[in-house]
Protein backbone atom coordinates (compact mmCIF):
# COMPACT_ATOMS: atom_id res chain seq x y z
CA UNK A 1 0.00 0.00 0.00
CA UNK A 2 2.62 2.29 0.70
CA UNK A 3 3.65 1.77 -3.42
CA UNK A 4 0.56 2.99 -3.98
CA UNK A 5 1.22 5.87 -6.47
CA UNK A 6 -2.17 6.86 -6.86
CA UNK A 7 -5.16 8.29 -4.70
CA UNK A 8 -7.46 5.61 -3.83
CA UNK A 9 -11.19 6.36 -2.71
CA UNK A 10 -12.45 5.88 0.37
CA UNK A 11 -14.16 2.22 -0.32
CA UNK A 12 -11.06 1.13 -1.48
CA UNK A 13 -8.95 2.64 1.11
CA UNK A 14 -11.12 1.28 4.12
CA UNK A 15 -10.08 -2.36 2.28
CA UNK A 16 -6.19 -1.78 1.85
CA UNK A 17 -5.32 1.59 3.19
CA UNK A 18 -3.81 0.11 6.70
CA UNK A 19 -1.20 -2.64 4.93
CA UNK A 20 2.02 -1.75 5.32
CA UNK A 21 3.80 -1.95 2.00
CA UNK A 22 7.47 -3.49 3.97
CA UNK A 23 5.63 -5.73 5.82
CA UNK A 24 5.73 -9.38 4.28
CA UNK A 25 2.66 -11.24 6.40
CA UNK A 26 0.51 -12.26 3.50
CA UNK A 27 -2.42 -12.88 5.45
CA UNK A 28 -5.74 -11.18 4.34
CA UNK A 29 -7.33 -10.58 7.88
CA UNK A 30 -4.72 -8.33 10.27
CA UNK A 31 -3.23 -10.58 13.16
CA UNK A 32 -4.30 -10.03 17.19
CA UNK A 33 -1.03 -9.29 19.01
CA UNK A 34 -1.88 -9.84 22.78
CA UNK A 35 1.44 -9.12 23.97
CA UNK A 36 1.89 -6.92 26.97
CA UNK A 37 5.43 -6.92 26.25
CA UNK A 38 8.11 -7.56 23.63
CA UNK A 39 12.15 -9.13 24.03
CA UNK A 40 14.99 -7.36 22.40
CA UNK A 41 18.10 -9.75 21.55
CA UNK A 42 20.38 -7.55 22.56
CA UNK A 43 21.10 -4.55 24.87
CA UNK A 44 22.00 -1.58 21.98
CA UNK A 45 18.34 -3.08 20.44
CA UNK A 46 16.35 -2.38 24.03
CA UNK A 47 17.74 0.75 24.35
CA UNK A 48 16.47 1.68 20.66
CA UNK A 49 12.63 0.37 21.74
CA UNK A 50 12.86 2.41 24.62
CA UNK A 51 13.77 5.43 23.13
CA UNK A 52 11.61 4.99 19.45
CA UNK A 53 8.75 7.19 19.57
CA UNK A 54 5.71 5.03 19.40
CA UNK A 55 7.37 1.98 19.18
CA UNK A 56 4.89 -0.68 18.46
CA UNK A 57 7.06 -3.94 19.78
CA UNK A 58 8.16 -2.66 23.28
CA UNK A 59 5.51 -2.57 25.94
CA UNK A 60 1.73 -2.45 25.19
CA UNK A 61 0.83 0.77 27.29
CA UNK A 62 3.41 2.65 24.39
CA UNK A 63 1.53 0.99 21.21
CA UNK A 64 0.63 -2.54 19.57
CA UNK A 65 0.96 -3.80 15.91
CA UNK A 66 -2.69 -4.08 15.91
CA UNK A 67 -3.39 -0.96 17.12
CA UNK A 68 -0.57 0.79 14.51
CA UNK A 69 -1.94 -1.11 11.53
CA UNK A 70 -5.68 0.40 12.13
CA UNK A 71 -3.93 4.18 12.87
CA UNK A 72 -2.39 3.86 9.79
CA UNK A 73 -5.82 3.59 8.07
CA UNK A 74 -7.64 5.83 10.19
CA UNK A 75 -5.04 8.47 9.62
CA UNK A 76 -5.43 7.79 5.70
CA UNK A 77 -9.19 8.48 5.69
CA UNK A 78 -8.81 11.88 7.43
CA UNK A 79 -5.65 12.78 5.29
CA UNK A 80 -3.57 13.46 7.82
CA UNK A 81 -0.30 12.23 8.97
CA UNK A 82 -0.67 10.49 12.12
CA UNK A 83 -3.50 8.93 14.26
CA UNK A 84 -3.38 7.62 17.90
CA UNK A 85 -6.07 5.07 19.23
CA UNK A 86 -7.89 5.49 22.64
CA UNK A 87 -9.42 3.06 25.13
CA UNK A 88 -12.64 5.61 24.63
CA UNK A 89 -13.79 9.04 22.60
CA UNK A 90 -13.59 10.74 25.34
CA UNK A 91 -10.16 9.15 26.52
CA UNK A 92 -8.95 10.94 23.42
CA UNK A 93 -10.59 14.45 23.85
CA UNK A 94 -9.14 14.80 27.53
CA UNK A 95 -5.74 13.18 26.81
CA UNK A 96 -5.64 16.01 23.60
CA UNK A 97 -6.53 18.42 25.42
CA UNK A 98 -4.20 17.77 28.55
CA UNK A 99 -1.15 17.64 25.95
CA UNK A 100 -2.45 21.30 24.37
CA UNK A 101 -3.29 23.26 27.34
CA UNK A 102 -1.41 24.49 30.16
CA UNK A 103 -2.60 26.45 33.22
CA UNK A 104 -3.10 30.14 32.81
CA UNK A 105 -3.82 29.91 28.97
CA UNK A 106 -7.11 30.11 27.26
CA UNK A 107 -9.79 27.76 25.65
CA UNK A 108 -11.88 28.60 22.95
CA UNK A 109 -15.18 26.53 22.17
CA UNK A 110 -18.27 26.30 21.17
CA UNK A 111 -21.59 25.72 23.49
CA UNK A 112 -22.86 22.61 22.16
CA UNK A 113 -20.77 19.71 22.97
CA UNK A 114 -21.12 16.33 23.38
CA UNK A 115 -21.68 15.92 27.29
CA UNK A 116 -18.95 14.46 28.48
CA UNK A 117 -16.73 17.24 26.05
CA UNK A 118 -19.23 19.93 28.04
CA UNK A 119 -18.07 18.58 31.45
CA UNK A 120 -14.47 19.17 30.28
CA UNK A 121 -14.63 22.16 29.40
CA UNK A 122 -16.82 23.95 32.08
CA UNK A 123 -15.23 21.89 35.16
CA UNK A 124 -12.53 19.65 34.74
CA UNK A 125 -10.46 21.94 32.83
CA UNK A 126 -11.50 25.58 34.60
CA UNK A 127 -10.48 23.72 38.14
CA UNK A 128 -6.85 22.89 36.64
CA UNK A 129 -6.56 26.67 36.26
CA UNK A 130 -7.58 26.72 32.71
CA UNK A 131 -9.77 29.82 31.09
CA UNK A 132 -12.55 28.43 28.81
CA UNK A 133 -14.85 31.04 26.87
CA UNK A 134 -18.04 29.20 24.84
CA UNK A 135 -19.78 31.16 21.90
CA UNK A 136 -22.76 30.39 19.56
CA UNK A 137 -21.49 27.99 17.23
CA UNK A 138 -22.93 29.33 14.42
CA UNK A 139 -21.38 33.06 14.48
CA UNK A 140 -17.71 32.36 13.12
CA UNK A 141 -17.27 35.96 14.32
CA UNK A 142 -18.09 34.91 18.45
CA UNK A 143 -14.92 32.91 18.01
CA UNK A 144 -13.04 35.67 17.17
CA UNK A 145 -14.12 38.10 19.26
CA UNK A 146 -13.75 35.77 22.50
CA UNK A 147 -9.50 34.92 21.63
CA UNK A 148 -7.47 36.76 23.96
CA UNK A 149 -3.41 36.78 24.15
CA UNK A 150 -3.58 33.45 25.88
CA UNK A 151 -5.52 31.93 23.90
CA UNK A 152 -3.72 28.49 22.22
CA UNK A 153 -6.90 26.51 20.88
CA UNK A 154 -10.22 26.43 19.22
CA UNK A 155 -12.66 23.39 19.79
CA UNK A 156 -15.47 22.87 17.83
CA UNK A 157 -18.59 20.05 17.13
CA UNK A 158 -20.05 19.83 13.24
CA UNK A 159 -22.60 19.11 13.03
CA UNK A 160 -23.27 19.04 16.81
CA UNK A 161 -24.96 17.05 19.25
CA UNK A 162 -28.31 16.98 19.76
CA UNK A 163 -29.32 19.46 17.43
CA UNK A 164 -27.16 19.05 14.47
CA UNK A 165 -26.33 22.46 14.61
CA UNK A 166 -22.72 23.56 12.27
CA UNK A 167 -19.55 25.44 12.16
CA UNK A 168 -17.73 26.97 9.70
CA UNK A 169 -14.77 25.03 9.95
CA UNK A 170 -12.68 26.69 6.84
CA UNK A 171 -13.80 30.34 8.41
CA UNK A 172 -12.47 29.22 12.14
CA UNK A 173 -9.36 27.48 10.78
CA UNK A 174 -8.42 30.72 8.66
CA UNK A 175 -8.60 32.71 11.65
CA UNK A 176 -6.78 30.53 14.23
CA UNK A 177 -4.09 30.01 11.90
CA UNK A 178 -3.17 33.79 11.31
CA UNK A 179 -3.06 33.76 14.94
CA UNK A 180 -1.08 30.82 15.72
CA UNK A 181 -3.83 28.71 17.66
CA UNK A 182 -4.50 25.30 17.59
CA UNK A 183 -7.54 24.27 16.22
CA UNK A 184 -9.60 20.32 16.94
CA UNK A 185 -12.81 19.23 15.31
CA UNK A 186 -15.25 16.44 16.63
CA UNK A 187 -15.72 14.90 13.60
CA UNK A 188 -17.51 11.83 14.89
CA UNK A 189 -21.19 13.00 13.85
CA UNK A 190 -20.12 13.28 10.00
CA UNK A 191 -17.86 10.22 9.47
CA UNK A 192 -15.11 10.82 7.27
CA UNK A 193 -16.93 9.84 4.69
CA UNK A 194 -19.13 12.45 4.62
CA UNK A 195 -16.75 15.31 5.68
CA UNK A 196 -12.86 15.70 6.51
CA UNK A 197 -12.16 18.56 8.25
CA UNK A 198 -8.38 18.71 7.19
CA UNK A 199 -9.85 19.75 4.00
CA UNK A 200 -10.61 23.06 5.79
CA UNK A 201 -7.72 23.72 7.48
CA UNK A 202 -8.19 22.01 10.91
CA UNK A 203 -5.28 20.59 12.95
CA UNK A 204 -6.43 18.00 14.74
CA UNK A 205 -9.18 15.55 13.94
CA UNK A 206 -11.14 13.97 16.81
CA UNK A 207 -13.78 10.85 17.03
CA UNK A 208 -15.84 8.62 19.16
CA UNK A 209 -14.44 5.58 17.15
CA UNK A 210 -18.07 3.66 19.15
CA UNK A 211 -19.84 4.99 16.59
CA UNK A 212 -19.56 4.79 12.76
CA UNK A 213 -15.90 4.20 12.68
CA UNK A 214 -16.85 0.77 14.78
CA UNK A 215 -20.10 0.57 13.55
CA UNK A 216 -21.52 -2.29 15.25
CA UNK A 217 -22.11 -1.15 18.83
CA UNK A 218 -19.57 -3.69 19.87
CA UNK A 219 -16.64 -1.69 21.05
CA UNK A 220 -15.28 1.46 22.90
CA UNK A 221 -13.00 3.59 21.29
CA UNK A 222 -11.87 6.93 20.21
CA UNK A 223 -8.93 8.57 17.79
CA UNK A 224 -6.98 11.76 16.72
CA UNK A 225 -5.35 12.55 13.74
CA UNK A 226 -3.13 15.20 12.76
CA UNK A 227 0.41 15.51 11.79
CA UNK A 228 3.36 13.42 13.08
CA UNK A 229 4.83 16.09 15.54
CA UNK A 230 1.10 17.02 17.68
CA UNK A 231 0.34 13.62 17.49
CA UNK A 232 3.54 12.37 18.96
CA UNK A 233 3.13 14.99 21.60
CA UNK A 234 -0.03 13.60 22.41
CA UNK A 235 0.93 10.14 22.57
CA UNK A 236 3.63 11.08 25.10
CA UNK A 237 0.48 12.45 27.54
CA UNK A 238 -1.43 9.35 26.54
CA UNK A 239 1.37 6.42 27.69
CA UNK A 240 1.46 8.75 31.55
CA UNK A 241 -2.68 9.21 31.49
CA UNK A 242 -2.92 5.15 30.39
CA UNK A 243 -5.51 5.56 27.77
CA UNK A 244 -4.26 3.11 25.30
CA UNK A 245 -6.46 1.30 23.33
CA UNK A 246 -6.51 -2.79 23.72
CA UNK A 247 -5.19 -5.24 20.70
CA UNK A 248 -8.69 -6.33 20.60
CA UNK A 249 -10.65 -3.40 20.14
CA UNK A 250 -8.14 -2.11 17.57
CA UNK A 251 -8.56 -5.55 15.72
CA UNK A 252 -12.80 -5.28 15.91
CA UNK A 253 -12.38 -1.51 15.14
CA UNK A 254 -10.71 -2.53 11.37
CA UNK A 255 -13.21 -4.97 10.69
CA UNK A 256 -15.76 -1.98 10.99
CA UNK A 257 -13.82 0.38 8.69
CA UNK A 258 -13.37 -2.25 5.60
CA UNK A 259 -17.46 -1.02 5.28
CA UNK A 260 -17.78 1.93 6.87
CA UNK A 261 -18.56 3.67 3.33
CA UNK A 262 -21.46 1.48 2.57
CA UNK A 263 -22.54 1.74 5.98
CA UNK A 264 -22.57 5.38 5.85
CA UNK A 265 -23.70 5.90 2.48
CA UNK A 266 -27.03 3.83 3.39
CA UNK A 267 -27.16 5.59 6.97
CA UNK A 268 -27.50 9.20 4.60
CA UNK A 269 -29.60 7.71 2.45
CA UNK A 270 -32.47 6.66 5.31
CA UNK A 271 -31.74 9.58 7.78
CA UNK A 272 -32.59 11.81 4.49
CA UNK A 273 -35.93 9.51 3.42
CA UNK A 274 -37.17 9.53 7.47
CA UNK A 275 -36.36 13.50 7.95
CA UNK A 276 -38.39 14.17 4.61
CA UNK A 277 -41.27 12.02 5.98
CA UNK A 278 -40.94 13.63 9.63
CA UNK A 279 -41.26 17.20 8.07
CA UNK A 280 -44.74 16.78 6.76
CA UNK A 281 -45.92 14.72 9.79
CA UNK A 282 -48.42 17.11 11.83
CA UNK A 283 -47.18 15.66 14.81
CA UNK A 284 -43.53 17.36 14.40
CA UNK A 285 -42.91 20.58 14.94
CA UNK A 286 -39.43 20.91 13.50
CA UNK A 287 -36.86 18.71 12.42
CA UNK A 288 -33.07 19.17 12.32
CA UNK A 289 -31.11 17.61 10.03
CA UNK A 290 -28.36 19.77 7.85
CA UNK A 291 -29.72 18.51 4.11
CA UNK A 292 -32.56 19.81 4.49
CA UNK A 293 -33.75 22.95 2.49
CA UNK A 294 -35.42 23.53 5.80
CA UNK A 295 -32.26 23.92 7.98
CA UNK A 296 -31.13 27.32 8.51
CA UNK A 297 -27.15 26.47 7.55
CA UNK A 298 -28.12 24.54 4.26
CA UNK A 299 -25.72 26.57 2.49
CA UNK A 300 -22.56 25.72 4.96
CA UNK A 301 -23.68 21.90 4.90
CA UNK A 302 -23.46 22.07 1.19
CA UNK A 303 -19.59 23.75 1.50
CA UNK A 304 -18.36 21.31 3.76
CA UNK A 305 -20.46 18.11 3.75
CA UNK A 306 -20.83 15.56 1.11
CA UNK A 307 -24.08 14.19 2.90
CA UNK A 308 -26.25 14.96 6.20
CA UNK A 309 -25.13 12.02 7.69
CA UNK A 310 -27.29 9.29 10.03
CA UNK A 311 -28.61 11.81 12.86
CA UNK A 312 -31.53 13.75 12.93
CA UNK A 313 -33.64 15.25 15.48
CA UNK A 314 -36.99 15.92 15.92
CA UNK A 315 -39.49 18.40 18.28
CA UNK A 316 -42.95 16.99 18.78
CA UNK A 317 -45.66 19.40 18.35
CA UNK A 318 -47.35 21.14 21.87
CA UNK A 319 -46.57 23.74 24.43
CA UNK A 320 -43.28 22.40 26.96
CA UNK A 321 -45.81 20.20 29.36
CA UNK A 322 -47.26 18.26 26.37
CA UNK A 323 -44.13 18.02 24.61
CA UNK A 324 -42.04 16.25 27.01
CA UNK A 325 -44.76 14.28 27.72
CA UNK A 326 -45.53 13.15 23.87
CA UNK A 327 -41.91 12.86 23.12
CA UNK A 328 -41.28 10.33 25.84
CA UNK A 329 -44.37 8.31 24.88
CA UNK A 330 -43.31 8.16 21.47
CA UNK A 331 -39.89 6.86 22.33
CA UNK A 332 -41.52 4.49 24.69
CA UNK A 333 -43.88 3.12 21.87
CA UNK A 334 -41.12 2.61 19.00
CA UNK A 335 -41.08 -1.09 18.05
CA UNK A 336 -38.33 -1.27 16.00
CA UNK A 337 -36.21 1.24 16.40
CA UNK A 338 -34.37 0.58 20.03
CA UNK A 339 -34.12 2.90 23.33
CA UNK A 340 -30.56 3.33 23.69
CA UNK A 341 -27.76 6.10 23.75
CA UNK A 342 -24.72 6.13 21.38
CA UNK A 343 -25.08 6.21 17.09
CA UNK A 344 -23.22 4.45 14.28
CA UNK A 345 -24.39 1.37 14.89
CA UNK A 346 -26.59 -1.16 12.11
CA UNK A 347 -30.03 -0.62 14.44
CA UNK A 348 -31.63 2.62 14.78
CA UNK A 349 -31.46 4.41 18.17
CA UNK A 350 -33.66 7.11 19.61
CA UNK A 351 -33.31 9.25 22.54
CA UNK A 352 -35.21 11.93 24.34
CA UNK A 353 -32.52 14.30 24.81
CA UNK A 354 -34.08 16.07 27.79
CA UNK A 355 -34.12 12.92 29.39
CA UNK A 356 -31.06 11.91 29.01
CA UNK A 357 -29.19 15.24 29.11
CA UNK A 358 -30.55 16.29 32.66
CA UNK A 359 -28.20 15.06 35.09
CA UNK A 360 -25.79 16.84 33.17
CA UNK A 361 -27.13 20.05 32.14
CA UNK A 362 -29.54 22.65 34.37
CA UNK A 363 -32.79 23.69 32.10
CA UNK A 364 -30.95 26.71 31.57
CA UNK A 365 -27.76 24.60 30.06
CA UNK A 366 -29.89 22.78 28.26
CA UNK A 367 -32.12 26.02 26.50
CA UNK A 368 -28.86 27.63 25.16
CA UNK A 369 -27.46 23.88 23.83
CA UNK A 370 -31.10 24.37 22.08
CA UNK A 371 -32.45 21.27 23.84
CA UNK A 372 -36.15 21.51 23.80
CA UNK A 373 -38.64 19.27 26.49
CA UNK A 374 -39.57 17.64 23.10
CA UNK A 375 -36.71 16.88 21.44
CA UNK A 376 -35.91 13.43 20.45
CA UNK A 377 -32.60 12.11 18.71
CA UNK A 378 -32.71 9.70 15.91
CA UNK A 379 -29.61 7.75 14.64
CA UNK A 380 -30.79 6.30 11.90
CA UNK A 381 -29.51 2.71 11.10
CA UNK A 382 -29.15 0.10 8.24
CA UNK A 383 -32.70 -1.17 8.28
CA UNK A 384 -34.83 -0.59 5.61
CA UNK A 385 -36.09 3.15 5.40
CA UNK A 386 -40.26 2.13 4.72
CA UNK A 387 -39.42 -0.10 7.91
CA UNK A 388 -38.65 2.40 9.49
CA UNK A 389 -41.32 5.53 8.83
CA UNK A 390 -43.72 2.15 9.68
CA UNK A 391 -42.37 1.92 13.00
CA UNK A 392 -42.24 5.89 13.77
CA UNK A 393 -45.75 6.23 12.11
CA UNK A 394 -47.37 4.11 14.51
CA UNK A 395 -45.42 5.27 17.80
CA UNK A 396 -46.46 8.74 16.86
CA UNK A 397 -50.16 8.14 16.67
CA UNK A 398 -49.80 6.19 19.94
CA UNK A 399 -47.83 9.15 21.57
CA UNK A 400 -50.98 11.23 20.53
CA UNK A 401 -53.66 9.12 21.92
CA UNK A 402 -51.89 8.95 24.94
CA UNK A 403 -51.71 12.90 25.45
Amino acid sequence: MDNQDFPLDPQSLVIHGDVDGDNDDTALAPAIYLASTYGARTSVEFAEMANQPRHSRYYARYGNPTQERCERLLARLENKESALLFSSGMGAMSTTLFASIRAGEHIVAQSTHYMGTAKLLTKVLPSMGVEVSLVDQRDSAAFIAATRENTRLIVVETPSNPTLTLTDLSAIAEFARSRGITTLADNTFASPINQRPHEFGIDLVLHSATKYLGGHSDLIAGVVCGSEEAVEKIWEYAITLGTNVSPFTAFLLLRGLRTLPMRVARQNENALAVAQFLEKHPAVARVHYPELDSHPQRELARRQMNHGGGVLSIELAGDAGHGFDAAKNFVAALKLAKHAVSLGGVETLVVHAASMWEASLNPAEMERAGISPALVRIAVGLENAQDLIRDITQALEDAETRA
